[in-house]
């Protein structure tokens, strides 16, 4: 029989393609699936987490009214920074909302967030 290319390419194609079906049919009798051991264990180690530092019971600060000493006990206002605050008070008037104190020069976002808990800005009596 004469086979034209296409007609031959077809046939070898289909012959590869029924020993390949053929060859993963036999393949799985009669043998167990393959399985791979490990020597090494996985180990998982918890961490707990420290407990959240508790923030000291005091008195707010009244930035209205406190003066340089009590304005040093709050965390990140030295004798400068306090005396900046007693200066805009001065010449702004009181501060209407804790979120004032930014106007103070050198005093941001990351600065309020560290006072905010320690801070009041009640009126004068």
């Amino acid at each position: 029989m004469n086979f034209s290319k296409w007609e031959s390419g077809i046939l070898l194609l289909t012959a590869v393609f029924l020993s390949f079906s053929a060859g993963w049919v036999l393949r799985g009798e009669g043998t167990e699936p393959l399985r791979v051991e490990s020597q090494r264990q996985l180990e998982v180690t918890v961490t707990a987490l420290p407990a959240p530092e508790a923030k000291e019971e005091r008195e707010p600060v009244n930035l209205n009214t406190a003066g340089v000493e009590e304005l040093m006990t709050l965390p990140g206002i030295g004798e400068k920074r306090a005396a900046d605050i007693i200066a805009d008070r001065e010449e702004n008037g009181p501060f209407r909302f804790v979120e004032e104190i930014t106007r103070v020069k050198g005093i941001g976002e990351e600065t309020l967030a560290e006072l905010i808990d320690y801070v009041t800005v009640e009126e004068e009596p």
